[in-house]
């Protein structure tokens, strides 16, 4: 690189654009991988379909959430925010991945901005998500899943659960950076599984233990289940706590938290790797 071309990308003009234009070449790159690895999108959407089939068809006639309220209709968008949820394990993995084969070491010697590998893979992954949420939203309508609430508040609606997705896109590109190999990465499942299954997703906080119960209220996973059933339209679970009522707030605060919290750190780490 040129001392002319140094100059432009240390400036703060060239930073900013330099920082879009390196992201964005990140980017490019998953999706072009992605495209010529169709077995990736089967595996990514397999887990929508098959999740579907079974707390909806299997477990859901056991399922009592409330006098004369339709499974399905509580189940939905509790699991639109459990995948969302769950996505932190494919970011992990691919991080873990691209870091084993070389490829980070490889962005970190070249003059890119330092932030670019992360923040593509965050802007990546929320593509990703979108794609795995329209395709659960398809299957929940076959299934007899209804919006009740208007155009916009369905938008809202999904933009919340894109919105969880990317905060816990973060958590996944830090858990991966410190990942010693792929192996360890798997072993993040121990981690999500509570995570997505303590919550408001399959049942009411209130039909669980006390203690129980205070925890799923508070997890980041029902406080935007519980918001988009509201956008929705949908049946809300019956516990009168504080938590449940500000739900729609919440499910704002919690991912702008997580954001602020390891959106640093996972940007850090990799500032900071083979030191």
């Amino acid at each position: 690189m040129s001392a002319v071309q140094t100059a432009e990308r240390q400036s703060t003009g060239g930073r900013l654009y330099w920082a879009v234009a390196d992201c964005w070449t990140i980017v490019r790159r998953d999706l072009t991988h992605l495209a010529k690895q169709p077995s990736l999108i089967a595996w990514q959407l397999g887990f929508p379909i098959v999740s579907v089939l079974l707390f909806v068809y299997v477990f859901g006639s056991a399922m009592d959430v409330g006098k004369g309220v339709d499974y399905k209709d509580y189940a939905m968008p509790g699991m639109f925010a459990m995948t969302m949820a769950f996505g932190f394990m494919n970011t992990a993995m691919t991080v873990v991945v691209d870091k084993e084969r070389g490829v980070t070491d490889r962005f970190r010697s070249m003059p890119m901005a330092p932030s670019a590998v992360v923040t593509g893979r965050g802007v990546s992954d929320v593509l990703h998500a979108a794609l795995d949420l329209a395709v659960l939203a398809a299957i929940a309508l076959v299934v007899g899943w209804r919006s009740d609430g208007d155009l916009l508040a369905t938008l809202w609606a999904f933009a919340l659960l894109l919105w969880l997705r990317f905060s816990l896109i973060w958590v996944g590109v830090l858990l991966g950076l410190l990942a010693k190999n792929q192996e360890a990465a798997g072993n993040l499942f121990a981690v999500a599984f509570p995570f997505g299954m303590v919550s408001s997703v399959f049942t009411p906080p209130s039909e669980m233990p006390d203690w129980l119960g205070t925890i799923a209220m508070w997890n980041p996973v029902s406080a935007t289940a519980n918001a988009v059933r509201e956008l929705y339209g949908n049946p809300l679970p019956t516990g009168g706590s504080w938590i449940e009522q500000h739900s729609d707030v919440m499910a704002v605060v919690w991912p702008l938290a997580l954001t602020a919290v390891f959106l640093p750190l996972a940007v850090r780490r990799f500032q900071r790797l083979s030191r």
